[in-house]
């Protein structure tokens, strides 16, 4: 299998997408002449023309407002924000009309279109540019959400998303633009993959928190620990099942994600883990997330950050019961 970069994987998604579909337009700050931030849309404006690949205004609103009308008229517009955070103008054409348009109408409209919202940390960048702002597009019914975390699944879920006849917001780790990976074939939205088996705990992560965790279950194993790595992929729709499967196994779980731990999508999935799995569980399910403050400066993004070794300190914690369902003081 060919080995490209995350960035190139995404770059010939937009691409493929565009040659197999005449309606496929792409367009956001930036992204036609120079081809974007991050270079993800390199060469597309030259190689399909400026009417399909094109710079807009730094008016974050209104190119969401823009794509909409385009959706009304049958094209298939991808959008990009640059920047987690400078998405946050466009929120109220998100949530009040992206994410609503199929139910106002019935399901007589559909919004086909893709909202890429390059995110996270890890990169040395400032406020406003390493935000984990995946939970406000979860929490919004009528999203997809999409998260992928190797080249091979942002290449497919890309295309998928594309194809898809409903909006969806795809996010995408800029820590990992630059990593490297086979485009081999991968599974659809809603599924789950297990990127590390394991027996004694499961570790559930998306996006730049994947290959953190992948790097803790290498540690653990170090201490003696066999860890297993759940990689969700996509938010809405959510795998519970191979979650759930996974922790009937171990009996214990830890969920890692870069976002605030409050009110956040780990709290979700670990509610959701101690509703659906209680008795298989021999000790609670534990977060580890970033800090619950605004992204700080480069030079301390790594003490925000949800490392290594906050996830180790939490596999630690959740060995001192043995016997799934009992949670007692005395057991401890």
């Amino acid at each position: 299998m060919e080995t490209v970069t995350f960035a190139a994987a995404i770059n010939r998604a937009l691409g493929d997408s565009m040659a197999a579909d005449d309606d496929v337009l792409v367009f956001g700050e930036d992204v036609g002449t120079l081809g974007g931030v991050f270079r993800v849309t390199d060469g597309l404006a030259q190689r399909f023309g400026e009417d399909r690949c094109f710079d807009t205004p730094l008016a974050e609103s209104g190119i969401v407002g823009f794509a909409i009308g385009l959706c009304l008229t049958g094209f298939r517009p991808v959008v990009e924000m640059q920047f987690d955070a400078f998405a946050y103008p466009a929120f109220e054409q998100i949530a009040s009309h992206v994410a609503k348009m199929r139910n106002r109408t019935s399901g007589a409209v559909h919004l086909p279109m893709v909202i890429r919202v390059p995110y996270a940390g890890g990169i040395g960048g400032v406020e406003h540019h390493c935000d984990s702002s995946e939970g406000y597009y979860a929490h919004t019914a009528g999203l997809k959400v999409v998260t992928p975390a190797t080249p091979a699944d942002a290449y497919s879920l890309l295309r998928e998303a594309i194809e898809d006849p409903d909006p969806v917001v795809f996010m995408e780790p800029k820590v990992s633009y630059w990593t490297k990976g086979e485009l081999t074939p991968a599974p659809g939205f809603g599924q789950a993959v297990v990127r590390r088996p394991g027996t004694e705990v499961t570790l559930v992560a998306y996006g730049p928190s994947v290959p953190v965790a992948l790097k803790a279950a290498e540690a653990a194993a170090e201490d003696g620990y066999d860890v297993e790595v759940i990689d969700l992929r996509t938010l809405v729709p959510l795998d519970d099942a191979t979650v759930m499967e996974s922790v009937a196994r171990t009996g214990r779980c830890v969920v890692v994600s870069e976002a605030s731990g409050f009110a956040g999508v780990a709290g979700e999935l670990a509610a959701r883990i101690s509703e659906q799995s209680f008795h298989s569980l021999a000790a609670p399910v534990l977060r580890v997330s970033g800090l619950p403050i605004p992204y700080p400066a480069p030079m301390l993004e790594h003490t925000y950050l949800p490392g290594v070794d906050r996830i180790l300190d939490a596999i630690d914690r959740l060995q001192w019961q043995d016997t799934p369902g009992d949670f007692s003081v005395a057991a401890r």
